[in-house]
């Protein structure tokens, strides 16, 4: 039974390949297609990304949905008033930075769960955005060509789509930070047992504020990916994100027999969110339908993990 918590959730990413590949034989391993799932699936696989460096420590954030909307929202307000790209970027870029900041130091100086600390800034956040936006859609001419055109562009002399290049930069980053750095061990110190790690040497508060920011870091990213693809930015765009994010994560988290969250691991749970979704769109099968068989795929693959550290006692 071991090998359920090792390779049930690759398992199952392949069976629904090949139930849509027989279900949709002309349209869905097409190349088209699936540079079209690699498109699709780019914002969420930063903000997955991103997740997983607060969910190694134990923590989570509920607010990273909330934030893209932001950073998407100011980029565009920024762009109205004339703001040059790289600077209206930079600018929406920190706003993540400084809203993970205030995560981190919520949780990890004032001693607010994690639960409640980010539960308390999405609603903060998606205020802000809404205030920020006036509640309104930013699109048409006041997004510039040099930002959405990037979202359409893809890789010189690879044909990789350039938000597929940018997920797949942040999942190398990620993957250093946490599995080649002394500062991933570190973070990994933390979950396994935080006081020990304290007791040990190791800075808690600072890495978790720091934990926090690289999160927001990611959402902010994703946001402006978001508003990139859509040449649009909206106070509420960004709010399906958080759920599907740590959905990702959990279903990644099973493929370890330790149970621990790992980027390559949460790339397997982003595939198989993005797959499904693309497959029911094609069969035209209701949105909610979708929200039932990820809720049932994640808890079967739990349970197949935990079939599987059964098997080991």
């Amino acid at each position: 039974m071991i090998w359920l918590r090792r390779y049930g959730t690759l398992a199952g990413l392949a069976a629904i390949v090949l139930f849509f590949s027989v279900m949709l034989p002309e349209t869905f391993l097409t190349l088209r297609n699936l540079g079209n799932i690699g498109q699709q699936v780019s914002m969420l696989a930063v903000v997955a990304f991103a997740m997983t460096v607060v969910m190694v420590m134990g923590d989570f954030d509920l607010s990273v949905g909330a934030m893209a909307s932001l950073s998407g929202v100011v980029a565009a307000v920024l762009f109205v008033h004339g703001w040059p790209v790289p600077l209206a970027l930079a600018a929406a870029l920190a706003v993540g930075v400084i809203g993970g900041i205030l995560n981190g130091v919520l949780v990890a100086v004032v001693g607010i769960l994690p639960f409640v600390a980010t539960l308390g800034t999405l609603t903060m956040f998606g205020g802000a955005a809404s205030l920020v936006s006036d509640g309104r859609t930013i699109f048409g001419r006041d997004i510039p060509e040099a930002f959405s055109g990037f979202a359409k562009g893809t890789v010189p002399g690879l044909g990789l789509p350039a938000l597929t290049a940018v997920a797949l930069a942040v999942l190398a980053l990620v993957w250093v930070l946490l599995e080649q750095t002394t500062w991933g061990r570190r973070l990994y110190a933390i979950g396994g047992n935080a006081e020990a790690a304290r007791l040990a040497g190791v800075r808690v508060i600072r890495l978790r504020i720091q934990a926090f920011a690289l999160t927001g870091l990611g959402a902010a990213a994703a946001g402006l990916m978001y508003a990139a693809r859509v040449a649009s930015a909206n106070p509420t765009q960004g709010n399906g994100l958080m759920l599907d994010a740590i959905a990702a994560v959990f279903l990644g988290m099973t493929m370890n027999e330790e149970g621990a969250p790992r980027v390559l691991a949460t790339l397997v749970g982003v595939l198989i969110l993005a797959v499904l979704d693309n497959g029911l769109t094609q069969m035209s099968v209701d949105s909610y339908v979708r929200e039932i068989l990820v809720g049932a795929i994640i808890l079967a693959a739990v349970g197949m993990a935990g079939l599987g550290g059964l098997a080991r006692r």
